[in-house]
């Protein structure tokens, strides 16, 4: 027999999927003479159209396929909540050029509340006045070409010693074979830049390694934690009724690394303003340091302090700044190395362009095209986010003569963007010479709507210029510095996993073998320009 508590949560959930239904049928109807953008069928009460994005395949591929039989413009409901999704350059135009404004927002999401003190960062806070200074703190003081350039030696040095310690795996094994998982290689060279410039501190940048302290190993697990964490689905983003529950227990988990990050970020801080009083303030070795300066002690940016302002800062820095460059790495390097011809044509323009008396650097790379085609075609197959950030309309607009209601959520799937046969010839196939030929006027700026690996707009990723240059200098050194190629012969495996960054499912384990004279990897100084 049903108890009279049971009997009430069982009319309480009738109720609310009666009240879903009917404010679905009301939303589906033609605002007067505006019309809708289409919708697949099979939307359920309650959950909308969720049951078609929970596949085996990455979301912008189900997307994608999506957008092959309702157009490049259509609508989903997820919950309680409405998303439009775009998939060619027109409609992204119309997004990210025309109602670039109307898209300028985030949406109220779980993770921007619980891990990224209440919405204070800037890659996650919503339009208006907060996210405009906090916008201008980071592209006017943090990564400015000149704060960029006195970086150069951070960059420098952490991929010296990381082509060393490739050197010295390349020697390990006595029949003179070393199989080394790069994609591990690129997380923890990308991870000891991001944590050195970030807060200078040298002994948090053993992340990954064998050096490692306990302290190091905890923050790595950490970030791990909280890069799962900002990629993970929450239920509640979408039916928000339903927060109270935690179904998958994802906001206690992301309260948790909260507190976790907060107390080795407050660690740092602590640090760094007992530093700037012996220093008094003149010193800027990092880019906490830079925020100390720049912010005044009582600064307040709409109900949140200065210490809150750059703990956020820098917690989305530390989790968003090295994960997707070693991604595109890892990508990269699969691609070449499933197209040796192209690895080969790389090597040899290295060759001819630098040398093999110098290491290259990173003033050589303006004159090394084809290795810039090389990670343009990367990031055309594989974007470092392939439905980029979530945004949200703040106000009526039309995209493609469909109406978008203010709260609507949009979703541009990069990921199919690029492969439009329309616009690219063979869309799936690795072709850099595509760079160099018919699309060589195209770059990252996201002026050029059929290219936006960085997204475009308002709400474009500001670190585009320090990823790149990270990305083209490290993958120059280690072409230039080493023979590869895969275990047997056997093509790399490229089975895309979940999550923000399109990752790997299965790692990159390729043979290093040096092709260059010993002395360059032992004392790599000795050896620049």
């Amino acid at each position: 027999m049903v108890s009279l508590p049971q009997l009430l949560i069982l009319l309480g959930i009738l109720l609310f999927v009666l009240t879903y239904s009917y404010k679905s049928i009301k939303n589906n109807t033609r605002k007067g003479d505006k019309l809708l953008a289409p919708e697949p069928s099979g939307a359920f009460p309650f959950v909308g159209h969720l049951h078609l994005l929970q596949s085996k395949a990455p979301v912008a591929r189900i997307l994608g396929k999506i957008a092959d039989d309702y157009g490049p413009v259509y609508s989903l409901r997820l919950g309680s909540r409405r998303a439009l999704v775009v998939s060619n350059w027109q409609m992204v135009k119309e997004c990210f050029g025309t109602n670039d404004k109307f898209f300028a927002s985030r949406p109220n999401l779980a993770v921007s509340r619980y891990m990224v003190y209440d919405h204070a960062s800037f890659g996650l806070a919503p339009y208006g006045p907060l996210w405009r200074e906090i916008r201008k703190l980071v592209t006017s003081e943090l990564f400015t070409s000149q704060r960029l350039e006195k970086f150069k030696n951070v960059r420098n040095s952490e991929l010296k010693d990381s082509i060393k310690e490739l050197s010295i795996m390349s020697t390990e094994n006595k029949e003179g074979i070393s199989v080394v998982e790069m994609n591990k290689w690129f997380e923890n060279m990308t991870s000891k830049i991001n944590i050195r410039m970030l807060v200078g501190n040298r002994s948090f940048s053993n992340v990954g390694s064998s050096e490692g302290n306990n302290e190091d190993l905890q923050l790595e697990e950490a970030i791990k934690k909280g890069l799962y964490l900002i990629g993970v689905f929450v239920l509640s983003d979408v039916i928000p009724y339903l927060e109270w529950m935690d179904i998958g227990g994802h906001l206690k988990a992301m309260k948790q690394m909260a507190q976790d990050l907060d107390s080795v970020i407050s660690k740092w801080l602590d640090e760094h303003v007992e530093k700037r009083k012996k220093y008094n303030g003149d010193k800027e070795a990092d880019l906490m340091d830079v925020m100390l300066s720049t912010l005044s002690k009582d600064a307040e940016m709409f109900g949140h302090g200065r210490e809150t302002i750059i703990k956020a800062t820098a917690l989305i820095l530390m989790l968003t700044g090295s994960e997707s460059t070693a991604e595109t790495m890892t990508w990269g390097l699969s691609l070449l190395l499933n197209h040796p011809h192209i690895l080969n044509a790389a090597q040899k323009e290295l060759d001819i362009q630098v040398g093999r008396e110098k290491w290259v650097e990173e003033s050589d790379i303006k004159n090394l095209t084809y290795l810039q085609a090389i990670v343009k075609e990367t990031l055309r197959l594989y974007p470092p986010g392939p439905l980029g950030a979530p945004r949200e309309a703040i106000d009526d607009c039309d995209i493609g003569g469909y109406h978008v209601s203010k709260g609507t959520r949009l979703i541009v799937n990069i990921w199919k963007l690029h492969r439009d046969a329309r616009i690219w010839s063979n869309p799936n196939e690795f072709r850099p010479e595509r760079f160099l030929e018919e699309h060589s006027h195209m770059n990252y700026q996201g002026h050029n709507y059929e290219y936006i690996p960085f997204s475009s707009g308002r709400r474009m990723c500001p670190a585009t210029t320090f990823a790149l240059r990270v990305v083209h200098l490290t993958l120059a050194r280690l072409l230039q510095g080493f023979d590869l190629s895969t275990p047997m012969g056997k093509p790399v495996d490229m089975t895309e996993g979940f999550g923000q960054s399109l990752p790997k499912v299965k790692p990159l384990e390729v043979i290093i073998t040096p092709r260059l004279p010993p002395e360059f990897y032992q004392n790599p100084q000795s050896h620049e320009s």
